[in-house]
């Protein structure tokens, strides 16, 4: 897993070039004046309340990475413009902490991988951004420690070690955004992962009224989803976005499992035009869903994205706090579940951040090409 400065160098001018042309919204029906209003207050508030040591009173670096994967998404780079400094703060807390094996995270234990997956996400986001340099050894080992750590179905354990049996679909989508990531900056991901995560990722799916040693034509005739473990685990939305989300990023856009996803993902979106969440903090679904399902609606796109990212949209709006010169309060969003206190506000307007900046395209993740065959192409 390497890059080299040339390639460095190319990918940098690349980017540059690609956020003045590509970075810009399709029109109206992406952003509106209030979305584009409740988007800088938010920053404003991760800004305000972070901390001189950017960690927003958290030790732990997914959360850290949130934050910086929040401004970042708005177009900033570290230590220019408005919010150049406080992610720049972030991004250096985040270098600063690697362990010895390339881990990235200095949190409970029992959260390696969940936290070392998003981190590194992030970290390959801001490599595609910017021309820091300290990013591309850190990167480099998180990429290897994922690979080492990939169980030998496919999968993931919470814990940084090599097992026979993957724990969930939650932390196989978090290498998989974290190695897809990486690849759209230019560096090398072993195909034989990706090989393996996608079969990981199928077994987590789970078709209602038929067996699961079904064929695959007879389960397409039944409804079904993916979930949290295999063979019928824990169904949730969540689960639902976070399994689409895996499959096109490995670039199987054409598994009918997608779709089956996406009509249990517009059901509940749809349900939103039914409720009242004015300026509460309370975001349409939890951050951890929230941050799953804006990514289904974009990775999918065309009318997909089109028929619920609106409504999604002026959810997260409608339910951001706005309480004019309280910096402690104007502008952010709580979690909603898994997070709480001062981090549970961190994560909650990191992700309301992250799905109202989504439109104007700035990280790599959000300008990536179409590949038709993702674990071939991979070198």
């Amino acid at each position: 897993m390497h890059v080299s400065k040339i390639q460095l160098a190319v990918l940098c001018l690349a980017f540059s070039s690609l956020l003045a042309t590509l970075a810009r919204a399709e029109g109206p029906w992406e952003v509106t004046p209030q979305s584009t209003a409740a988007l800088q207050r938010g920053l404003t508030w991760l800004a305000e309340n972070q901390g001189p040591n950017g960690d927003w009173e958290s030790d732990d670096l997914g959360l850290i990475g949130m934050g910086a994967l929040a401004f970042m998404a708005d177009g900033h780079a570290p230590g220019r413009g408005k919010f150049g400094q406080p992610l720049d703060r972030a991004l250096n807390r985040i270098l600063s902490s690697p362990r010895p094996s390339g881990l990235l995270n200095v949190a409970d234990p029992q959260r390696d991988m969940y936290n070392h997956g998003l981190t590194t996400f992030v970290l390959g986001q801001a490599h595609g951004m910017t021309h820091d340099t300290r990013i591309n050894g850190v990167l480099d080992r998180a990429l290897k420690l994922i690979a080492f750590t990939q169980a030998e179905d496919g999968g993931w354990d919470y814990r940084a070690v090599r097992r026979e049996n993957g724990h969930d679909l939650s932390l196989a989508v978090m290498q998989a955004k974290a190695l897809r990531s990486a690849m759209d900056t230019g560096i090398e991901v072993a195909p034989e992962v990706v090989d393996l995560a996608i079969s990981s990722v199928r077994e987590h799916y789970s078709p209602e009224g038929v067996s699961r040693d079904a064929s695959e034509v007879e389960q397409q005739k039944y409804p079904g989803q993916f979930t949290y473990t295999r063979h019928g685990g824990k169904a949730s939305l969540a689960m639902a976005a976070a399994g689409v989300v895996c499959l096109q990023e490995f670039g199987q856009y054409d598994d009918w499992r997608i779709q089956k996803n996406m009509a249990i993902i517009h059901a509940e979106i749809a349900k939103l035009k039914e409720k009242e969440n004015r300026q509460n903090g309370r975001l349409p679904f939890d951050a951890y869903t929230l941050y799953y399902v804006g990514q289904a609606l974009y990775q999918v796109g065309g009318e997909d994205w089109e028929r619920s990212y609106p409504i999604l949209r002026d959810a997260v709006v409608e339910s951001q706090v706005v309480r004019p010169g309280n910096l402690r309060e104007d502008g952010h969003w709580n979690a909603g579940a898994h997070v709480g206190g001062k981090p549970g506000d961190l994560y909650g307007t990191a992700v309301g951040c992250f799905i109202l900046a989504m439109p104007n395209r700035y990280l790599p993740i959000l300008q990536e090409g179409r590949i038709e065959s993702f674990q071939h192409e991979v070198p």
